[in-house]
């Protein structure tokens, strides 16, 4: 039978090092993973108790497209907790994890043969994803000294889209009030569609992340409950349209999703609420970036833009490989470390960028960043 060519996109390297990771692991081997971007906590507590307590009785049928009206509302108000942002919860739109929010952003905004600018290094799925709807994506080659984000003069003629992503992935780096106000003025001076991926709010360790709701309200804000809210398998997320976009996205998630997962919108709802422990998990994160900055610039990994957010460090090991994919497979290898290859986030460069993930317990950080010590005093 035969395949259409829009397809044929490439793999989600990090996920073929979860599988040798995991293959190492059923061998016997204990392998510290600093490969995925995923939190070792599960859902909140009162996350949990709250489906528990509704399981019993309720059918979890379909919700409407958009997501519980409650939801949405608590969604809405969390914009004025963190942001002081008034939002009309009518433009939240619960989707079906971050990926979904990109699905239907990408479907309303974009017609086949359009191009869409991202920063490089990136999050991969963006380009994909856009390649699986026949847009072009158009790497920008973000600059270490503007801390891998995007500059104004750097977005390309004859574009339809920009991607911004703050804190972004893999860097962690974020882009202040300043830096995100004139990428949102360029973009609209210019007529091209502005989409803020906006994920990994909440994991910050200094000052806190902006939000482009802060500045316009002509974009399109994606988040998810994956990250900060620790529910990646849940598979809910969320996005802020403008108003007028609203029931062209309706149309489209009633046709593509039917509706998020009913449970797991129940559970997003209670985890809202759940801030002290959510914010424990923070302090962990932090005291990990804390031990990652110290220690693995003592291991030799010393070229890395210091994360502002989100659980990850990029760094430069030009001066270590010219094959960052078989430099990962030999840290997993020889010290039982999985680490992530940057060709992933950088398909013209990462062949000399590794990420490395600080999402999980402190103790395997600790341990993780031993064994890489070990490692590269015997590599030498």
């Amino acid at each position: 039978m035969r395949f259409s060519s829009r397809g044929q996109v490439d793999p989600f390297i990090v996920m073929d090092v979860m599988e040798a990771a995991r293959a190492a692991e059923a061998a016997g081997r204990r392998i510290i993973h600093m490969e995925v971007g995923q939190p070792s906590t599960p859902a909140p507590a009162g996350a949990r108790a709250a489906l528990a307590a509704r399981l019993g009785a309720e059918t979890m049928g379909y919700t409407v497209a958009l997501g519980l009206p409650e939801l949405r509302a608590g969604i809405a108000a969390l914009y004025q907790r963190w942001y002081g942002v008034e939002l009309d919860p009518g433009r939240v739109v619960v989707t079906a994890g971050s990926s979904g929010a990109f699905l239907l952003a990408f479907s309303a905004l974009f017609d086949a043969g359009d191009r869409v600018a991202l920063g490089a290094p990136g999050y991969p799925s963006y380009r994909q994803i856009l390649r699986a709807m026949s847009v072009t994506p158009v790497d920008i080659l973000t600059k270490p000294e503007n801390r891998y984000q995007p500059v104004p003069s750097e977005i390309p003629a004859d574009v339809q889209g920009l991607i911004v992503a703050s804190p972004g992935n893999p860097s962690g780096t974020m882009l202040g009030r300043p830096e995100l106000a004139a990428l949102m003025a360029k973009a609209e001076a210019r007529d091209i569609a502005f989409v803020s991926d906006e994920i990994y709010h909440g994991l910050h360790y200094e000052g806190r992340a902006v939000s482009a709701l802060e500045i316009s309200d002509r974009a399109y804000v994606i988040n998810s409950f994956s990250k900060y809210f620790s529910m990646t398998g849940w598979r809910v997320g969320w996005m802020v349209v403008p108003e007028d976009h609203l029931r062209t996205i309706e149309r489209l998630a009633q046709n593509m999703f039917i509706c998020p997962p009913h449970a797991s919108q129940i559970a997003a709802l209670a985890a809202l609420d759940c801030v002290d422990e959510l914010e424990a998990n923070r302090a962990v994160y932090a005291e990990n970036r804390r031990m990652m900055l110290e220690r693995l610039p003592k291991a030799g990994f010393t070229k890395i833009a210091p994360p502002d957010g989100a659980f990850y460090i990029y760094a430069d090991v030009s001066d270590l490989t010219g094959d960052s994919r078989a430099f990962a497979a030999e840290i997993l290898d020889q010290a039982g470390v999985a680490v992530t290859p940057g060709f992933d986030f950088d398909p013209a460069r990462g062949h000399t960028t590794l990420r490395f993930s600080y999402a999980r317990a402190s103790a395997d950080i600790a341990e993780g960043l031993a064994r890489l010590a070990d490692f590269m005093a015997k590599r030498g």
